[in-house]
């Protein structure tokens, strides 16, 4: 059984304790001692408000489920830890100098940096597109005001370019984007729409490349507690947990 740790103990975290994971969470992470006290007693962990006791735990696994300051803060140390790293705030990743040292720790480490396909569907095919070469690659992510953190009346483009330029101005929606030309090794262009009359969080892709093209559209259905949250990008970290020790591997 795997011995996990979680850095970041809001909404997924709540999610994720709900499922098997074919390991024990045996201590969580956050600042804030109320978020990391409630996770810790759903899942009969230690809580723990201070990183360097945290480490200290022995685990085979460490969840980031926080935010891209997370990544930056602690990724290393995890690494540097001797356990795998599995990281949904994949936006950190924009940036190649920290992505670079992540890496070569990993490599000395021998030890894995996980990336699970959070709010989208696709990225194995992604990973195959690009050995044939990737010509064009687009997402388009439409989502309520609130999840922004605005209000508007009407339907509006918040941000249009690539999404190492958005990560800077809304690290928390672009995630998926980083995620997406990592599989593809391609930078993505993407737009950010913010739309009252929509209840989801839609990511609409698109692919061309020597393979043909692709389009897909994902209707995501946004965490009940909080509306920035996909539901699909905690199911996400549950299925690339629990596929880790497969006897059988489905999919690229």
């Amino acid at each position: 059984m795997k011995r996990i740790g979680v850095i970041g103990c809001g909404n997924i975290a709540g999610l994720i304790t709900e499922f098997s994971l074919g390991g024990d969470i045996i201590a969580v992470f956050d600042r804030h001692s109320d978020r990391s006290d409630r996770i810790a007693k759903k899942s009969s962990a230690k809580a723990f408000t201070e990183f360097d006791r945290f480490i200290n735990e022995p685990f085979d696994l460490v969840i980031e489920i926080a935010s891209i300051g997370a990544v930056r803060a602690y990724a290393e140390a995890v690494l540097q830890k001797q356990c795998d790293l599995l990281i949904l705030s994949a936006g950190a990743l924009a940036d190649e100098e920290l992505e670079q040292r992540l890496l070569s720790i990993a490599k000395e480490r021998s030890r894995r940096i996980l990336i699970p396909s959070g709010a989208l569907f696709g990225l194995d095919n992604a990973k195959i597109a690009r050995y044939g070469g990737v010509d064009k690659l687009t997402m388009r992510t439409t989502k309520p005001p609130e999840s922004f953190g605005i209000q508007t009346d009407k339907r509006e483009c918040l941000f249009r370019g690539s999404a190492n330029e958005c990560i800077r101005h809304y690290p928390r929606n672009v995630n998926a984007a980083v995620a997406l030309g990592m599989a593809a090794q391609k930078e993505v262009q993407i737009e950010l729409w913010a739309d009252p009359s929509v209840v989801t969080n839609t990511h609409e892709v698109h692919i061309c490349g020597s393979f043909g093209e692709a389009v897909l559209k994902i209707d995501n259905k946004p965490s009940p507690q909080n509306p920035a949250t996909s539901y699909l990008a905690a199911l996400s970290v549950v299925t690339m947990i629990n596929t880790l020790d497969s006897s059988i591997i489905i999919g690229t």
